[in-house]
């Protein structure tokens, strides 16, 4: 089969480490859990960027949900909802870093003292309806540009935080679409 063009025997390139060397480094440093000696990132520099991610969905939902209580006026009744349905959305990537800032065996930081100092985006509240679109909009556009920055800089090192960070992307742009929309319908 090796002899066929464009074939190459399995030999040409090595598929792993063998079993004998995983086992022995699996048992090394087992208080470390999840981050093996293969994790290549910088665990403090990506903790505290966790963080700060962190930080930011929190001020989000706080955003969001006192922007589902102020909501008024004829328009309010399905944005409150679409505000209310981020709120619970940035309150599932809140926990999934937290949940990441502990496999690297880190503490998430939850200290309402510095969320505004470690966030990315603002807590901006708004006097109406369309102003507090424009303030949602302005955050998750923040954070599209802030999570772009941090997947480039997992890339490779850290694989597992850059997909779940990867997925939460995906995430801020679908809100930012929604509050166009939002803003097209209520603008108007």
């Amino acid at each position: 089969m090796a002899d066929q063009p464009g074939v190459k025997a399995v030999t040409d390139k090595p598929f792993l480490t063998d079993i004998k060397t995983l086992r022995e480094r699996a048992r090394q440093h087992i208080e470390n859990g999840a981050v093996t000696e293969g994790y290549t990132a910088d665990r403090e520099t990506a903790v505290k960027i966790l963080n700060e991610a962190l930080a930011t969905e929190i001020v989000c939902v706080l955003r969001y949900r006192r922007h589902y209580f102020m909501a008024s006026g004829i328009h309010a009744e399905g944005v409150a909802a679409e505000f209310l349905q981020h709120s619970n959305e940035e309150q599932v990537h809140a926990d999934q870093i937290a949940a990441r800032i502990v496999q690297l065996n880190g503490a998430p930081d939850f200290n309402p003292a510095g969320l505004l100092t470690k966030s990315h985006a603002e807590y901006a509240e708004g006097d109406t309806l369309v102003d507090m679109i424009k303030e949602d909009l302005v955050a998750e556009r923040i954070a599209i540009d802030s999570y772009r920055e941090m997947i480039q800089y997992f890339g490779n090192d850290d694989p597992t935080s850059r997909r779940m960070l990867e997925g939460i992307l995906a995430m801020e742009e679908e809100h930012a679409d929604d509050l166009v929309s939002l803003l097209e319908t209520v603008g108007s």
